[in-house]
Order: C-alpha cells, then structure tokens, then sequence
C-alpha cells in the first residue's frame, strides 16, 4: 500500500478544483499538485493542432501516451512551449470534455497521473481522482457550485485574461459539459462513496481552502 498521502478534489467545471488544489498544497508545503483535467486539455489541445479528430479514439489515445509534457509552478508546457492559457481556450475544453469518456485514452493517461504521487505529498484535481486513480486517498473532496455561480467565474477567469467570453454561452457549454461528464460510461463524474461534498457557490477561494485543509486535519488527527 502506498503511504505517500492524497488530498483528492473532484467536481464539474470551472467549479474552483484548480486554484483549491494549489493553494492547499502551498499551505502544506512542498506537496505536488496534479492537475489532471490538464492532461486531457493538452491531449486535446494537440490533437486539434495535428488534425486528429474527436472520433479517432486510437490516435487520441496514442497521443496522450507520448505527450510531451512538463510542469513547472503553475505553468503547463507542451512539447517546451507555455500551453497554459491555450488549453483554457473554449474550443480545446470542449474536445477536452468529448474524448475524456475514451477507455484507451485513459488508460494511457493513467499511470502518468499516478506518477505525481510522491513525497511529501499530493493534491490531485479532476473528475476521477477519488474513485479511480487514488481510490486509496485520505481525504477526498467533492467541490461543487451552482452552474451560475461557475459560469461567473470563468467568465471572470477569461475576460481577466484579456479573452472575450458571453456569459451565457459559458453557462450553456457549463451544463453540456456536466451532462457529458456525468452520463459517460467509463469514469463518470460523481463523488466517491467515502467523499466530503463542499459547496463553494457562496466561498471564496480562501473560504474553500481552510475548509479543505480543516477536513486534513480532522483526519490527520484521528
């Protein structure tokens, strides 16, 4: 069994995984952060860059296998270039979404994931990260908010990044993406049997955080 503890957050889109999984980590000191939903945007973002349709599982899946891939800080490289912004582009999220449900995708991108667990410890985010990739975790988290209340964010998250953005387009694409995630056949979204479900829709991001890190500790004390 690996003892090398897992903070696990899953939830929908645009629900706030990312920045609560960095910020708690910072506040653990020196623990690794996986992003996961990365992975698919980056498998995603070069497939639209090599002409790779949404539909050709097999090349998706060999793509994610042999990415090119480094993280440093909170920047996401691919093949060395800065893809941060890029894969937060609608277009590469929306792909990201319709191939996530691949089973050879990801399986390739499975064992990568894992690979992120090391010492002192990990915060993982994504949609599977407690019932899937570390059913094993100490804590998992089930982050949630109303879709407004997430489409307020993205819609700040771009325009602040100086990318045009409709509100209620980001709405629409929201709960599209949820519906997807959450009917997929393989490694649908939903929380883990043994998971906290935390509602973020009236939290600030430090608000989410000490809940996050109150949850850590109740369990490191018991």
């Amino acid at each position: 069994m690996n003892t090398i503890p897992v903070i696990a957050i899953d939830g929908p889109t645009a629900s706030g995984k990312g920045s609560v999984a960095h910020r708690v980590a910072q506040t653990l000191g020196g623990w690794s952060v996986l992003d996961s939903g990365a992975l698919y945007r980056l498998t995603a973002l070069a497939a639209l860059r090599r002409g790779i349709a949404a539909d050709d599982a097999w090349a998706l899946a060999r793509t994610a296998g042999s990415l090119d891939v480094h993280f440093h800080n909170e920047c996401i490289f691919l093949e060395g270039e800065d893809a941060t912004d890029a894969i937060r582009q609608e277009e590469v999220g929306n792909m990201a979404s319709r191939i996530a449900g691949y089973p050879d995708l990801r399986q390739a991108l499975l064992e990568r994931q894992r690979a992120f667990r090391v010492a002192p410890g990990l915060v993982a985010d994504g949609r599977d990260m407690g019932t899937i990739v570390f059913p094993d975790a100490p804590l998992k988290v089930f982050l949630v908010a109303a879709p407004e209340a997430r489409a307020q964010r993205r819609h700040k998250q771009l325009i602040d990044k100086g990318i045009s953005a409709n509100i209620d387009d980001l709405l629409q694409d929201l709960r599209a993406r949820d519906a997807r995630d959450m009917q997929r056949a393989v490694a649908p979204l939903k929380p883990a049997e043994d998971a906290r479900v935390l509602d973020s829709s009236f939290l600030t991001l430090e608000q989410t955080v000490q809940a996050v890190l109150k949850m850590w500790k109740e369990i490191s004390a018991a």
